[in-house]
């Protein structure tokens, strides 16, 4: 795509996850911390005579490039809040670097980014408020992916609060997925409905980040026991923090330097080669 409009699906990780309860209509309150690697999927786009999407890269195969897909359904809605006269027909091209089914965002990520393309290419006055209002109904971490930046996602995640206190930006992070993916709602669904109290984000951000979890992790282990094997092998290699994200099976290792990171994954290249990795830094 020559001259082609460009954005980035950030990969979003949940820094801790706690599940408060599980309500009437099927979704779970919870309280989440969500920060954002500098790395993910590449979204292009062109004005065109019609929507539509093409999907290449390494987790291409299998997805829908139909009416369905998120990247499609965020053009379809800005342009019917804000009119067919402003949001032009788009070929869009989706660059899949992030394995699906991953807990890092994946289809919600390009969904924030092709919003935030669309805003800035055609409705340069909204505001980022705005447009995570109206993009929340994709799905419930949308509107955090379109901030992409470190902050606290309560309700069922889509009601995003900054939380500058943390002061994470640069930190050196490896990502691992065993390459299988896990479907989030049945994870949700065998969420054990023990609340294990609040999620509590201050100054003392490394002490509570220790203190913190995720909920869901049983659960997805029930799904894919490799969630284990990487947390262990993850652990060995001295990150200050290590923790699975969101519904699994990817997991995360902070670290106080990017040689150390840089190190781990070699590591963990030569040992599970099969394994996917991804290496950066919180944004």
């Amino acid at each position: 795509m020559s001259g082609a409009m460009r954005e980035t699906g950030w990969a979003k990780i949940n820094l801790a996850l706690h599940v408060r309860a599980r309500r009437d209509d099927g979704y779970h309150e919870i309280e989440t911390l969500f920060a954002f690697v500098d790395g993910g999927d590449a979204i292009e786009a062109e004005v065109a005579d019609a929507d539509r999407l093409s999907i290449d890269g390494e987790f291409a195969e299998g997805l829908d490039a139909g009416a369905d897909n998120l990247v499609l359904r965020a053009v379809a809605l800005l342009r019917r809040i804000h009119g067919g006269d402003r949001v032009p027909p788009l070929a869009l091209r989706l660059t899949k670097a992030l394995p699906v089914a991953a807990g890092i965002g994946g289809g919600s990520a390009d969904a924030a980014a092709t919003a935030r393309l669309v805003r800035q290419h055609f409705l340069p006055e909204v505001g980022e408020a705005e447009l995570m209002r109206d993009v929340a109904p994709l799905g419930a971490d949308v509107a955090a992916c379109v901030a992409s930046r470190t902050c606290l996602g309560t309700g069922i995640g889509e009601r995003v609060q900054a939380a500058p206190e943390l002061r994470l930006t640069g930190t050196p992070v490896l990502l691992v997925n065993p390459r299988a993916p896990v479907a989030t709602g049945p994870v949700f669904a065998a969420w054990d409905g023990f609340d294990r109290g609040p999620l509590l984000v201050g100054a003392e951000v490394r002490a509570q980040l220790f203190a913190a979890r995720n909920d869901l992790q049983r659960a997805a282990v029930a799904q894919c026991p490799a969630v284990i094997d990487i947390l262990t092998e993850l652990g060995a290699l001295k990150p200050w923090l290590a923790r699975m994200s969101g519904s699994g099976a990817t997991c995360f290792a902070l670290f106080d330097a990017a040689a150390e990171r840089d190190a781990a994954a070699a590591t963990l290249a030569a040992s599970h080669p099969h394994w996917w990795q991804m290496t950066g830094a919180l944004r």
